[in-house]
Formats: C-alpha cells, structure tokens, sequence
C-alpha cells in the first residue's frame, strides 16, 4: 500500500500540497437514491407537498453544496467549479439523484459529485418529512470521474 497521502511524516493530518500539479479537465459523478411511499412519491413527482416544490429546491440545494465542499469536508481543496448539474429520476419506489461537477484544476471533484447528491437527497427528505419520516436514503456512490493522474474510471 502507498503511502497516505493526507498524513505527514508524523502521522498527522495534512491537506495534500497539490501546487506542483498540472491543471486538468476533471468531472465527477455521484448517484443515490431515496426510498419513499407511493403517497409520497406522488406528492414529489406533482410538486403538492406541503413545502412546494421539494425537486427545484433540491435541485438548488445541490448546486450550492458542491460549492460548499472545502468548507465541510476538512482536508478538500476550495474548487472553482466551471459546472455543476443534478438531475432526479423516479423509479418505483422513490426518486434517484445524480449530481455531476466539473472543472479544469489541480486536484478532482469527487467529492463535490457526492456532497451535491447527498444534500440534494436530505433536502428532498426535509422538504418531504411531513408526509413520511421513513423515507430511506441509500446508495450514494460515485459513478464515474474523468481526468486527472488516474484517468477515468466508471461503475457502470
């Protein structure tokens, strides 16, 4: 195993110097899900929950997230995005959240990708709550990045 990255010769936590990096176009996508009742779904999909429009404020929520991801994840870079997007889906059972963030930088947007579809996920669960309190937030991942040392990689 490598030795890690975000720890320093002592052991203590460090963010990671990427100063001598070279910039690239890097782009990331995260997806998740959450699990809710017909009822619920229903009200969802019309936008006639009791907080309006739970899709459009996710939406929102999502967005300003990914911006906000070095200031809530300790050892991430602040990042200029050029892009971020989050688009839902319905399924049977509930809505999928995908969240996608892009940039030309020195270090990836991974986790952007995932705090955007993570809080997009919670403030559907937020703006949805007072139809169910059972709704279930589950599998958020990432599914592919694009750029970068490593390349690109994909689940699917």
């Amino acid at each position: 195993m490598d030795k890690l990255t975000h720890l320093d010769e002592t052991g203590a936590a460090r963010m990671v110097d990427v100063g001598s990096k070279a910039e690239t176009r890097r782009s990331a996508t995260a997806r998740g899900r959450i699990a809710m009742q017909p009822a619920t779904l229903a009200a969802v999909r019309e936008g006639s929950g009791p907080k309006g429009d739970v899709l459009a404020t996710a939406r929102i929520a999502g967005i300003m997230a990914a911006k906000k991801t070095g200031e809530l994840i300790p050892m991430c870079h602040p990042l200029a995005l050029d892009s971020v997007t989050v688009a839902f889906t319905f399924d049977d059972g509930g809505v999928v959240v995908e969240a996608t963030a892009s940039l030309t930088a020195k270090t990836g947007v991974e986790m952007e990708a995932l705090t955007a579809a993570s809080i997009a996920l919670l403030t559907i669960y937020d703006m949805a709550k007072a139809l169910e309190k059972g709704m279930v937030i589950e599998q958020v991942r990432l599914v592919a990045k694009t750029g970068g040392k490593s390349g690109d990689w994909h689940t699917e």
